[in-house]
């Protein structure tokens, strides 16, 4: 029998719109691959929404993004209700999103990672908390949203109140110049790397979800031993997390005194966005998987912890 899945979009985080992006085409590559499909789309009514769902799905696909939606929480009540779900579980979620507790673990493994700190809210106004240029992020947020890049010779390096607009923390890390790699992992393959070459600035959250404002080059054009140094970097940081199903790994690429340069990963994003200009299908597409074989796949790995 085929089985039904819901797809849980939307959520009460920042990302919701995005969310909404990637649940509404999930859901249609879902149906395309045979699927009885359920759209669920959720705000602060996520609980009820979840616990009244009838009839009840053989699996909940979690297109949510941000807070509440791949920190862990709702993983946690798809647990307790007994309905597998996709991607990764309570703790390698929890992990991820929080970007200070993920570079502590990436550290203890021997992934590279950029020099950083913590910084609290009564940093605010003081000196800075490294030499410039670095850069200030939520510690606990997704999609670019909240990134400053702090520059050598600003007038200003101190962190300002419009940092601390997600927390009462935020991440510090030494600005790594060079090119911006990224790498989907699909079970136990990294699938490729993909340089991301936005048109202006960095690759923000405008850049992530508006068409023509970053090219991608599929595969990657950097040196063979960096290509596969970034794959295993990948995987690597997609199994030190306790990650399943289908992750992405962000990395810098210093390659400014030549190739092969030195990678630095900047995090795991265990939710990936499945948008039309998202990078995992992207990815998957290059290597000769199609939109609809991929959440397909996804559904199939769908679990709960054990």
């Amino acid at each position: 029998m085929t089985k039904a899945v819901a797809v849980l979009m939307g959520g009460r985080s920042v990302e919701r719109e995005v969310s909404l992006v990637t649940g509404r085409a999930v859901a249609r590559g879902l149906e395309d691959a045979g699927y009885r499909v359920m759209r669920l789309e959720v705000g602060r009514d996520i609980v009820e929404s979840i616990t009244a769902l009838a009839p009840r799905p053989d699996v909940v696909f979690n297109a949510l993004h941000g807070r509440f939606g791949e920190d862990g929480t709702v993983q946690g009540l798809l647990d307790l209700l007994g309905i597998p779900y996709t991607h990764s579980g309570v703790l390698a979620s929890a992990l991820a999103m929080n970007k200070a507790m993920a570079k502590r673990l990436f550290a203890e493994v021997g992934l590279p990672i950029a020099e950083g700190l913590v910084a609290e809210r009564d940093r605010i106004d003081g000196p800075a908390p490294m030499d410039p240029p670095f850069v200030v992020k939520p510690v606990a947020e997704g999609s670019s949203i909240g990134v400053r890049i702090v520059a050598k010779g600003e007038n200003r390096p101190s962190l300002r109140e419009a940092d601390f607009q997600h927390g009462d923390s935020v991440l510090v890390e030494r600005f790594v110049p060079g090119r911006e790699l990224t790498v989907a992992v699909m079970g136990d393959r990294a699938l490729g790397v993909t340089e991301i070459r936005p048109r202006k600035g960095f690759y923000d959250y405008r850049a992530k979800y508006t068409e023509g404002v970053a090219d991608h080059v599929v595969p990657a054009q950097i040196h063979p031993h960096a290509y596969d140094e970034a794959m295993r970097i990948g995987l690597e940081a997609h199994r030190a997390l306790g990650c399943r199903g289908v992750s992405r790994a962000d990395l810098r690429y210093d390659d400014t005194e030549g190739e092969p340069g030195r990678l630095i990963l900047l995090e795991v994003n265990t939710q990936p966005g499945m948008t039309p200009l998202s990078l995992v299908p992207e990815q998957a597409a290059h290597a000769g998987i199609a939109f609809p074989a991929l959440v397909a796949w996804i559904v199939e790995e769908a679990r709960c912890d054990t």
